[in-house]
């Protein structure tokens, strides 16, 4: 071998199949927020919940005085009791042959009235109970005992936590690569740890930004999971080949393109370009070599594009990666 041929290290990697990360910033956000607002108007004469408690749905979240109302429905039972009968006397007249077919009509329209009266007076009774429409937690109060609320005055604002939502934005080049469906996982800034699944993807584009909404569903059954966090997610859009180099064989050419230097059949310096597709702990996972590469591993920084030189093959698998 001439004497004036460079030796390099060189080591014979292939590639592996990964799955490619789509890397996104959101929010976690709550699934609804709704102020609870009273339907009748009275005086608060209890307020059972304070700020931050769990309710389920059903629950009572404030009371309003009875007043006249429970009269209003005895009346109201009394008047429909008394159409109803008189309806099946003016019936049984009817079979005799006593009655026209317009009374028995009059009969039937007062019984309907009064069932209808009967069962308005119960939802004006009903309605002094304003109750949780679903399970969450009370997040802001609004009346206290003791306090007039006029009708659709708010009682309490509820928030649902579960699920959680985490909303996040994609560019045009990715949306396409999202399913519904899809497994998510993530941690926010304070590095709660989550997962969830995709639940919507955005069909209009934000005329600014040019970019689309994404939706992830949250499990979040003890509402651990707080609104409003900033979340880093991972989704995975599909598997590629990679191969594993250390970081400090990266470089860039004159045209500020990254790639590494590897050798040809002939053992010529050529130089790849490639992309990251993710970094790891014991090294960089690049994408665009074909499968089975040779790598330069030490001293490329002595040998120029195009030089033939003598390779040194590493010998163990350890030296793959192996940094200058």
């Amino acid at each position: 071998v001439d004497s004036e041929v460079n030796r390099v290290r060189v080591s014979v990697i292939g590639a592996e199949l990964r799955t490619r990360q789509l890397v996104l910033r959101g929010r976690t956000e709550s699934k609804r927020v709704v102020d609870v607002k009273a339907e009748v108007a009275g005086s608060v004469v209890s307020r059972p919940v304070e700020r931050g408690m769990r309710v389920a749905q059903g629950d009572l979240l404030c009371e309003l005085a009875v007043d006249d109302r429970e009269v209003a429905l005895r009346e109201a039972r009394a008047a429909f009791e008394t159409a109803r009968i008189e309806h099946q006397g003016t019936v049984r007249l009817r079979e005799q042959g006593l009655v026209s077919e317009v009374t028995i009509a009059s009969s039937q329209a007062r019984k309907e009235s009064a069932r209808a009266h009967l069962h308005r007076q119960e939802l004006n009774l009903a309605k002094t109970r304003i109750v949780a429409p679903f399970a969450g937690v009370v997040e802001d109060l609004q009346l206290n005992v003791g306090d007039y609320a006029a009708s659709g005055a708010a009682c309490a604002t509820l928030i649902d936590l579960d699920p959680m939502l985490v909303r996040a934005h994609v560019t045009e080049a990715e949306v396409d690569s999202l399913q519904q469906g899809q497994a998510v996982s993530g941690a926010s800034s304070v590095g709660r740890a989550m997962a969830g699944v995709v639940s919507f993807i955005g069909k209009q584009s934000d005329p600014v930004t040019r970019t689309y909404p994404v939706e992830i569903t949250v499990n979040n059954r003890d509402y651990s999971i707080r609104s409003g966090l900033t979340v880093t997610l991972e989704i995975g859009v599909g598997s590629v080949l990679a191969h594993q180099v250390a970081a400090s064989l990266l470089s860039l050419n004159d045209a500020g393109v990254m790639g590494i230097r590897t050798l040809d059949e002939a053992n010529r310096v050529v130089f790849s370009p490639v992309e990251i597709l993710e970094d790891g702990s014991e090294g960089v996972w690049i994408t665009g070599l074909p499968g089975t590469v040779s790598l330069i591993t030490v001293g490329q920084e002595y040998v120029a594009l195009g030089e033939i030189v003598e390779p040194v093959y590493s010998s163990g698998p350890e030296d793959q990666v192996a940094s200058l």
